[in-house]
């Protein structure tokens, strides 16, 4: 008599569930040992999904409620010099109460991954979207990569683990959902089993870097000029390796879980024959790509980019997918005051990129949707026109603030 093999599936089901959501059942199905929580809005949701699928038994980890941000970030950076894959999360002024364990835990390359809930920085008080304080992180030697969507999110956390501990990378690891309109907003998300996950994730290994009685060693010792230089070049060499190590994941990730990511660093919308182009990150993709759907009825070539990994950055690879375009506008939200043209920080990365080629497109910014307000399909139209207009009329606008009371 044959034996019947049964098949794994790949998704144990299908559910409704915001981005917060989305990312707890990531840490979930990544089986982490240490949770540090500590609430802040719009990461808390994050916590209180933990807790109820602790509670409930769906998984078994150490949660710990932390007496402040700080704490927070203190007890996973020290969990993962133990051997223990941790996750933290915060937003806004929280993110930044904790940066002082933030910096030291990508100083001593431990991989933790952490969810930034985006939310602008007090003073005056605002719940809202900004992306200020997981920018804030791009040049400590952290990973810094946005979702646009609750599949994203939940997708993205575990290629996170899955790049972070890769022993050619040990780099901490940001994921960056905007507030409300992602951390917030309901979406139909694949959640995939367990089983599949163990098939994509390996348990962390910290090898000779694990922190042990049997295994006697010194992380962060003082060392000053004598070996600084070195690990700052170890490091600058682990963040080169990430962009490598990104590739297999996807590549591995769309295997197992019958994807279609077919460009790990960003996503093209209707691009193939746009000479225009927005670019942005984070949920901008939404009412930017339903304006390209608009101005496509109306026979304009039109296009969108959502940029996901902005550490490392994708320098070649997007300096020759935007060179096809005649012109773009980068949408940040965020601000750099005093920046080079006044523009945001998004925008000066592009235009860097940008600067060696021979014919340039026409590049121009806008700041747009600070402190949570919203982006309309009709911004997105307006970006859109002015980023031609500054195109075809040889204008130099740098930085146009949309919907701003002047």
């Amino acid at each position: 008599m044959t034996e019947q093999v049964v098949k794994t599936p790949i998704y144990e089901r299908e559910e409704l569930l915001t981005g917060c959501q989305a990312v707890a059942h990531a840490v979930r199905l990544a089986d982490v040992d240490v949770i540090a929580a500590y609430p802040i809005r719009p990461y808390t949701e994050v916590m209180d999904t933990l807790s109820k699928l602790l509670a409930d038994g769906k998984f078994d980890a150490e949660y710990i409620i932390a007496d402040s941000e700080h704490s927070q970030f203190e007890i996973v950076k020290h969990a993962t010099a133990l051997g223990a894959r941790s996750f933290a999360g915060s937003s806004g002024t929280g993110w930044m109460y904790g940066f002082e364990a933030i910096v030291v835990t990508a100083t001593d390359r431990l991989p933790v991954v952490a969810m930034v809930g985006n939310r602008a920085l007090d003073d005056p008080g605002a719940f809202g979207v900004e992306h200020n304080d997981a920018l804030a992180v791009r040049d400590l030697g952290w990973l810094l990569v946005w979702a646009a969507t609750a599949q994203e999110a939940i997708d993205t956390t575990l290629i996170a683990y899955r790049v972070a501990e890769d022993p050619s990378v040990m780099m901490p690891c940001a994921v960056a959902l905007d507030g409300a309109f992602l951390t917030h907003s309901q979406h139909i998300v694949k959640i995939p089993s367990p089983e599949t996950v163990r098939s994509f994730l390996p348990p962390l290994n910290l090898g000779t870097r694990k922190l042990h009685p049997d295994n006697p060693i010194t992380i962060a010792p003082q060392v000053n000029e004598d070996w600084l230089m070195e690990i700052r070049r170890q490091n600058f060499e682990a963040a080169k390796r990430s962009k490598g190590v990104i590739y297999k994941a996807y590549k591995e990730f769309n295997e197992i879980f019958k994807t279609n990511y077919e460009q790990p660093f960003y996503d093209e919308f209707m691009t193939d024959d746009a000479e225009t182009i927005l670019l942005g990150m984070g949920t901008v993709a939404m009412p930017a790509k339903a304006a390209v759907k608009r101005l496509r009825k109306k026979g304009k070539r039109v296009g969108f980019i959502g940029l996901r990994w902005f550490r490392p950055f994708p320098t070649e690879e997007l300096r020759t997918s935007l060179s096809r375009f005649d012109a773009i506008g980068v949408v940040d939200r965020d601000v750099s005051y005093g920046a080079p043209d006044l523009c945001g920080i998004v925008f000066n990365e592009i235009r860097s990129t940008l600067y060696p080629l021979k014919k340039q497109p026409r590049v121009v910014n806008f700041i747009a949707g600070l402190g949570g307000r919203e982006i309309s399909i009709e911004d997105g139209i307006t970006m859109y026109e002015t980023t031609l207009k500054c195109a075809k009329e040889d204008v130099d606008v740098p930085v146009t603030w949309i919907g701003v009371r002047e």
